[in-house]
């Protein structure tokens, strides 16, 4: 959209809405790009901590955080070039939560805070977790924020239903790949991957050569699909009440979870139902004007 010169006064994003959402709105999109574009599994696993006792979650989500302020230098929410704001949810009492204001790299990992897997985030007496569990599509912040013509992304039409994948071989093939990996990791960071590996073979279902063809789903994709087809359902009911004039649904069913390595198919197939949808963007902004 960029590149058509397409410019939004106010961006509002859930979960990995609101990390990309907070780069294109404080000026850093052309920092995450290329970072994310040169990811592999190695730096995947090198930038996750695990914790698994007292924190909320599997994975304490620090490297990642200091990443956020690497980038975002400390900005404030308030004085960010594009007005933005970030949603979570306080996990005592369910109630949804704006963040448009402090500190723009809390407000990131707050919303990002996959229950179970990321560790939660203090706010005064609350925790705050991912706001894709009361508002994954927040059309209703940009109208709030002023915004005439809403355009929205959905992430989760696509993944219920097909969250369970084919059998495969990883636990043989994938186990391998990711021993080499670990091994060529500092001397510091291999237990730790090994940590990581070991739940993620544990949890991630599939088949080995010789096994039964359909294996009960891992614990990790029973978790991630739950919270697709819930997000998905919330989507549909929000949107019902307040439609957006644009839904964009891109394919990814066939991305994990924590697949960053692949970004950059992601980003392509992001790029291609936008250059498909631009007619329509430019009547809607026609129209607007």
């Amino acid at each position: 959209m960029e590149k058509a010169g397409v410019e939004p006064a106010v961006v509002a994003g859930t979960s990995i809405g609101a990390l990309v959402g907070a780069f294109y709105a404080a000026g850093q999109l052309d920092a995450l790009e290329p970072w994310v574009r040169n990811l592999g599994r190695r730096e995947v696993i090198g930038m996750l901590d695990p914790k698994l006792r007292g924190s909320g979650g599997l994975i304490e989500g620090q490297r990642l955080h200091d990443f956020y302020h690497e980038h975002l230098a400390g900005a404030d929410l308030e004085s960010l070039p594009v007005r933005f704001a970030a949603v979570a949810t306080t996990l005592g009492r369910g109630a949804e939560v704006w963040l448009h204001e402090g500190d723009v790299a809390d407000a990131v990992r707050a919303s990002t805070a996959l229950p179970g897997i990321l560790s939660p985030v203090p706010r005064g007496k609350d925790w705050l977790v991912d706001g894709g569990l009361v508002n994954p599509v927040p059309v209703s912040v940009c109208r709030a924020f002023g915004a005439d013509v809403v355009i929205a992304v959905n992430l989760n039409g696509d993944l219920v239903g097909r969250h369970i994948r084919e059998p495969t071989h990883h636990a043989g093939n994938h186990s391998l790949e990711m021993d080499k990996l670990i091994q060529q990791l500092p001397k510091g960071m291999r237990e730790r991957a090994q940590v990581l590996a070991g739940l993620w073979d544990s949890w991630s279902g599939g088949a080995a050569e010789g096994q039964e063809k359909n294996p009960a789903p891992g614990v990790f994709e029973v978790l991630a699909g739950s919270l697709n087809i819930m997000q998905d359902r919330i989507t549909r009911s929000r949107m019902a009440g307040d439609p957006p004039e644009l839904l964009l649904s891109p394919r990814l069913a066939h991305i994990g979870l924590l697949e960053f390595h692949r970004a950059e198919e992601a980003i392509g197939i992001g790029e291609g139902i936008v250059e498909r949808m631009m007619p329509s963007i430019n009547d809607l902004l026609g129209h607007a004007k």
